[in-house]
């Protein structure tokens, strides 16, 4: 039946495990995740406040007991019992009196600070930050630019949590990249710009391996463009998908913006005048005009302040 997921017996998207404790990701979706986290006897844990202070965590407790310290007070929650937090300002003391199991509910992503698979991935990124060290701090402003555009147009959660992923591994395919391409001060020879056009699928193929596997294709297709003049496949307008459309604007406007070994940068005006110049052609009116209302926003912020 379409939209009923069934999980029988030991069924699990990824499982990871960590000191005395396992996690399993039982579902995701739009943003929740739901976790089964098992703990062994006289394990000490921790709840400490989010990145995110309106994030809810909720767990359930489906076997055992733990003690608790919390509010100046000493409590045992037992099987059947739960606890949740939300706006947590200090670091919470649990102590698990037995073996116990935990549902863990969360409405903001969590697993991936325990996926070993999202761990590998975020090593590659760092040493491809070794062989080229504009490319790490490149993803992680095409990342800031890509939620910042998906809020402003007010864009579902899931979409944001696609673009939070797949916005940071978007150049991780050049990991198979070599160095004197990847480093080459000055325009690449048509050979050598046929290799760099790879790293996008060797990008895809790379997190196909982990539980984030969907993001592959926003990754494939991030250098697509509306006119069909991108690569790997010439994709066309809505062939391409939103979320490789805005990364695409926003790898395009930091690649402009952004001090290289061979030149300096461009200023955010010319940036963004680059990319009005190519709405239609290569970019989303939409996407660019988001865009630039972001950036005026701020500068008039920055004004303000001074």
């Amino acid at each position: 039946m379409e939209g009923l997921y069934l999980g029988i017996g030991d069924q699990y998207i990824e499982k990871t495990k960590h000191d005395s404790s396992e996690f399993r990701l039982l579902a995701r979706g739009n943003g929740t995740e739901i976790i089964m986290q098992t703990i062994k006897r006289e394990k000490i844990f921790y709840l400490y406040p989010g990145d995110v202070p309106d994030a809810l965590e909720f767990f359930f407790i489906i076997e055992g007991s733990c003690f608790c310290e919390a509010r100046d007070k000493e409590q045992i929650l037992v099987s059947g019992d739960y606890f949740y937090i939300k706006n947590l300002k200090d670091a919470t003391y649990f102590k698990a009196l037995t073996d116990i199991r935990l549902l863990w509910i969360s409405t903001e992503p969590v697993f991936h600070y325990l996926s070993e698979s999202i761990t590998e991935l975020v090593k590659i990124v760092k040493q491809v930050e070794d062989r080229d060290k504009y490319t790490f701090q490149h993803s992680l402003r095409v990342q800031e630019y890509s939620l910042k555009i998906a809020k402003h147009l007010k864009l579902p959660k899931d979409v944001l949590e696609n673009l939070y992923f797949a916005s940071i591994f978007h150049d991780v395919g050049k990991i198979k990249i070599p160095e004197e391409i990847l480093n080459k001060p000055g325009r690449l020879e048509k050979e050598e710009f046929d290799v760099l056009k790879k790293h996008s699928e060797d990008g895809a193929e790379l997190v196909q391996k982990t539980y984030y596997a969907h993001i592959g294709d926003i990754i494939l297709q991030h250098h697509e463009r509306l006119d069909g003049s991108g690569y790997p496949f010439g994709l066309k307008g809505d062939e391409i998908l939103l979320e490789a459309q805005i990364i695409g604007v926003a790898d395009t406007y930091d690649a402009i913006t952004s001090d290289r070994v061979y030149r300096k940068g461009a200023s955010p005006s010319v940036g963004i005048n680059e990319l009005k110049q190519n709405v239609g052609r290569h970019f989303s009116k939409l996407i660019v005009d988001a865009f630039e209302s972001i950036l005026l926003e701020e500068a008039a912020a920055e004004r303000d302040l001074k």
